[in-house]
């Protein structure tokens, strides 16, 4: 089972990326099956818009809702965030050569969202990279039964860990 995370520090900071990885292992030929997020700044001063694109080639969907400007809520839509996940859990069985998930959120901790289709690749022998925050962490590594690997928040070792779990190339020293 091979299984990594990230945690970068600065907001939007992992979802840029694993969105500019993502780019660069397709690049490579490499099958990249999951999601990375896209914030969209809003001219209204409000908070980002939050979407995803599915990958490889999916559409890109709006996961966050528009609760009004002085909200303080959740606003992930979590019936778009179930219609991605159902997209990749389709795409999952096309071949992948690795799954990427924006993030194992408060629907992952909670088991939903992409829970399933992470445990789907994993048993498929699909290495899984995801990005996390620190509020998820404990649910994550409980989820991970310990086994997932952190990695810096650095394109170049992000990169490195998934060639060598894909067998692409051999883990750096």
């Amino acid at each position: 089972m091979q299984i990594a995370y990230t945690m970068a520090p600065g907001r939007g900071d992992t979802d840029l990326i694993l969105f500019r990885l993502a780019r660069r292992l397709a690049a490579r030929g490499l099958r990249c099956c999951g999601t990375v997020q896209i914030n969209t700044e809003r001219a209204d001063a409000g908070p980002c818009d939050m979407d995803v694109k599915v990958l490889p080639d999916g559409p890109v969907l709006r996961i966050s809702q528009d609760l009004g400007r002085d909200s303080r809520g959740c606003r992930l839509d979590p019936q778009s965030l179930e219609t991605a996940v159902g997209l990749v859990s389709t795409s999952l069985s096309e071949d992948a050569d690795v799954l990427i998930v924006n993030k194992f959120g408060k629907h992952e901790a909670e088991g939903r969202g992409f829970r399933e289709v992470i445990a789907e690749a994993l048993a498929r022998g699909i290495p899984v990279l995801v990005g996390l925050n620190g509020l998820n962490l404990p649910a994550f590594e409980g989820f991970a039964g310990g086994l997932a690997v952190p990695l810096p928040p650095e394109e170049e070792a992000l990169s490195a860990w998934v060639l060598a779990a894909t067998g692409q190339e051999s883990c750096p020293a």
